[in-house]
């Protein structure tokens, strides 16, 4: 895994996975819920399920224990098997932003390097859209931010891939 920042208000991060595309495209988007850590979590509850609705308009949210939903993105883009793009509906101050113009996108692409093996990479860019605090942002390119993902990401599919 990789993580390079490209200028000041992108982010990116890659991991490669011993899987062809289809299979990994379907597993981020299918199994996304045991990709993303419920301690992520904006609920005053327990995170229950993460899911992620794959079509464009789609939402993605968390499911608390107690039946309580939080919506934290949506589906810009799914283009299977290459490409997903997702709003990020989150302010640096860790709550919900419902101004659309103050989202930053995450594109997630996955580029076949065999027929088993693909590059998996992610770009969070648009960052300033946030104001005041975005910087904070920048953090997610290490440790429990997208590289966690990814590492889950690459877990899950590398286990289900030797399932099949």
């Amino acid at each position: 895994m990789s993580a390079t920042p490209d200028h000041a208000t992108s982010i990116h991060v890659a991991v490669t996975v011993d899987a062809p595309a289809e299979h990994a495209f379907r597993v981020f988007t299918e199994r996304f819920d045991d990709i993303k850590p419920h301690e992520h979590n904006l609920l005053q509850v327990p995170i229950d399920r993460t899911v992620l609705e794959p079509r464009v308009g789609g939402a993605v949210y968390d499911i608390g224990t107690d039946g309580s939903t939080c919506t934290w993105a949506k589906v810009l883009a799914y283009e299977p098997p290459h490409r997903l793009v997702l709003s990020w509906d989150i302010s640096p101050r860790w709550q919900i932003e419902t101004d659309p113009n103050r989202t930053s996108e995450v594109e997630i692409r996955f580029v076949p390097e065999s027929a088993t093996r693909t590059r998996v990479e992610l770009e969070h860019r648009h960052l300033d859209r946030h104001g005041a605090g975005w910087e904070s942002f920048t953090s997610l390119e290490t440790g429990d931010g997208w590289p966690l993902y990814l590492e889950r990401f690459r877990t899950v599919v590398e286990h289900s891939a030797e399932a099949e």
